[in-house]
């Protein structure tokens, strides 16, 4: 009977016809290539997070700040994609429910209930892993596209029921109440630095996660599904359970991204937390940059949304849609000429 062994390398040399024993198997019998372990990924940590906390003593506008902090906050939520589809090869276009969930979740309970923002913002997790494990044990029997275009479909339900619920706002949406400057009110209007940071360290715990899911079993399982999951399955790994368990840490960091949105613009609504061109610009930062690695989503989302805002302010203005035929260009051109992302070119 089938065993699942931890992943293992062994000192001695492969006879003929035998697979390497320097490539640990995920499984059994199931060969999961290690990500590429280099000795300048921590350097490189190191002075970004010192570049990253510099910044906004250096570029004190505040319109800098502010497009640094959506460049966190979307390199956190596709990275948080990254997860479920890079990793485990779940292809998902349906990531704003978590998103709006985690929103939400965070101002409904502080302006019907009172809650503090940051006790929403932890309740919005429990929530929106809930309603992951919901969605996804049904989706889940289904293989390639028609798990992507479930997904679409289950985003547009949910998107469909938020415009119609009127306890949650409805089309109308969500005014979050003006509070004073403080920490455990969430806001601060005087200034971005605490959100700026609050954005930073959301980031940084993702790809910290993200960096210990890769070097443990749960990352070798992940990717033994994403290549073969009939062969996964075959040597005993639970492969819905472990699809379930990538889909869970995703939407907890969709959610938490959600609900500090929330507390970032102080209102919401359907068309703004819940659209289909949300799941689908997170799909494309990872891509871009390089999905299923863990620089990927980050580099991603530090080209494209300074570029889609710089398109906007340059060209936006013509009215015959220069800047999103620029965009859309330098898109293409990446998908056509670099399939691996940005990463895959600076690797080779």
């Amino acid at each position: 009977m089938a065993t699942v062994d931890e992943p293992r390398a062994e000192s001695r040399e492969p006879r003929r016809g035998e697979a390497s024993s320097h490539i640990p198997m995920a499984t059994g019998g199931v060969a999961a290539p290690p990500p590429a372990r280099t000795g300048w990924g921590p350097i490189l940590l190191a002075t970004l997070l010192v570049a990253a906390l510099a910044f906004p003593w250096v570029f004190r506008l505040p319109y800098h700040r502010d497009l640094v902090i959506r460049v966190f906050l979307y390199a956190m939520l596709a990275q948080a994609w990254n997860i479920l589809a890079g990793y485990c090869g779940q292809i998902s276009l349906g990531h704003a429910v978590f998103f709006g969930t985690g929103a939400y979740t965070s101002a409904v309970l502080q302006t019907t209930w009172g809650w503090n923002p940051w006790l929403g913002l932890l309740a919005g997790v429990p929530v929106a892993v809930a309603i992951s494990q919901v969605i996804g044990y049904p989706c889940f029997r289904l293989r390639g596209h028609y798990f992507a275009i479930a997904t679409i479909a289950i985003g547009e339900i949910v998107q469909t029921l938020a415009i119609n619920w009127e306890f949650i706002g409805g089309a109308r949406g969500l005014t979050l109440p003006f509070q004073k400057d403080s920490l455990p009110a969430f806001q601060f209007h005087t200034s971005k630095y605490p959100y700026y940071y609050v954005a930073l360290v959301l980031l940084v715990l993702c790809l910290l996660v993200s960096w210990r899911i890769e070097r443990t079993r749960l990352g070798y399982y992940f990717r033994a599904i994403r290549e073969d999951p009939e062969a996964a399955q075959s040597v005993g790994i639970p492969v819905t359970r472990y699809k379930l368990i990538a889909m869970a840490i995703s939407a907890a960091f969709v959610s938490a991204g959600g609900s500090f949105y929330a507390q970032y613009v102080l209102y919401l609504d359907p068309d703004s937390v819940l659209p289909l061109s949300l799941s689908i610009l997170i799909c494309l930062l990872a891509v871009v940059g390089g999905v299923g690695t863990l620089w990927g989503p980050l580099v991603g989302a530090a080209l494209l949304i300074p570029l889609s805002e710089f398109t906007r302010i340059q060209f936006g203005g013509t009215g015959r849609a220069v800047d999103l035929l620029i965009y859309g260009g330098l898109l293409t051109s990446v998908a056509v000429f670099q399939p691996a992302g940005l990463v895959g070119l600076l690797r080779r």
